[in-house]
């Protein structure tokens, strides 16, 4: 196989990967009925709080680097980091009834402003001259591919040759696809997204169910952040590189219908949409000037908003959004 075309299939892969945690954690929390948009915001948090776990782990043990822990901090460190920042959101909208477009805007705003706060604090406590922070020890660790890959050939290049996080988040899609359709803990979901009021007519908790896929769900989203500094960026963080991802993360549910298994070939597919510039001249020998390529950057969108036309004509109910996405609901108003 070409080797232009196993990097091409390879970028898309490692730029997808956050995407995936992305989508999927917002299909999850859009599956209660909230319209999420801070997910930009929270994955912007649990990236920096895994830089920050990450930084004060390497700082500690000098030389001396425990793969094991330098999975694990940053891992709950980014954990922790989304989980809060969820919490936020869902005291503004579910406790509060606050307008979600509002509340999601405000979360990214907050999530980007405290990353660059801890980023840039980070930055000076090194007192380095370079604008960014380097966990490279931390991110060989979650870098680390099976040792095998190498002898497969093919095969091995393009399924096999990925840190664990790149699988982590297939599994989580599968994991949560199969619990919203074959689950009664899915199906309750289901019901508070479509119609809470029925729902807690029939005993459903919606508060609790509201609280418990939000909460998830910017937590997977905050895994995205984390792997995208700590393993797609090889351990550089420098305010703002994050870019647009997490807007892209929230397109890709609109194109994957709100289907978790779908999100998978959907981010791969965004993945490489997003990265072809860097190979029209290689695949089509059609030179790509700089004016081109945030024109080229665009498909992705263009794509998500083709989907949600021919969604929108179709009018498949499988396809649609949960009924009640969006809305806040408070039992005296049943």
């Amino acid at each position: 196989m070409n080797n232009a075309l196993i990097q091409f299939l390879q970028s898309s892969i490692l730029l997808g990967t956050p995407l995936l945690f992305g989508s999927v954690g917002e299909i999850l929390t859009e599956k209660s009925g909230n319209l999420n948009l801070g997910i930009p915001g929270i994955m912007y948090v649990g990236g920096i709080s895994g830089v920050v776990g990450g930084f004060l782990y390497q700082q500690a043990a000098g030389g001396k680097v425990n793969a094991v822990l330098a999975i694990l901090i940053p891992l709950l460190s980014a954990l922790v980091g989304s989980l809060l920042a969820s919490l936020i959101y869902c005291f503004l909208t579910v406790t509060l009834r606050a307008n979600q477009n509002v509340a999601g805007l405000a979360l990214t705003t907050f999530g980007v402003g405290c990353g660059n706060f801890f980023g840039g604090s980070l930055i000076k406590v090194l007192k380095s001259d370079a604008p960014f922070i380097a966990l490279t020890k931390i991110a060989k660790a979650f870098k680390t591919t099976l040792p095998f890959a190498d002898k497969c050939g093919v095969f091995g290049e393009l399924f096999l040759s990925y840190g664990f996080m790149v699988y982590l988040a297939v599994a989580i899609a599968i994991v949560c696809s199969r619990i919203l359709k074959k689950t009664r803990v899915g199906l309750q979901l289901r019901a508070v997204g479509e119609n809470p009021a029925t729902a807690d007519a029939a005993g459903i908790n919606v508060t609790k169910y509201k609280y418990f896929a939000t909460c998830i769900g910017g937590m997977i989203a905050g895994l995205g952040g984390l792997y995208f500094v700590l393993d797609y960026q090889n351990g550089i963080w420098s305010n703002g590189a994050f870019g647009d991802r997490g807007w892209l993360a929230i397109a890709l549910v609109i194109f994957a219908t709100w289907k978790p298994n779908l999100a998978i070939i959907g981010s791969y597919l965004f993945g490489a949409l997003y990265v072809l510039y860097n190979y029209v001249d290689v695949f089509f020998k059609v030179k790509v000037n700089m004016q081109m390529i945030p024109i080229l950057q665009m498909l992705p969108y263009i794509v998500t908003i083709i989907v949600l036309v021919v969604v929108s004509i179709r009018k498949k109910r499988e396809n649609q959004p949960p009924a009640a996405l969006g809305a806040s609901y408070f039992r005296e108003d049943r």
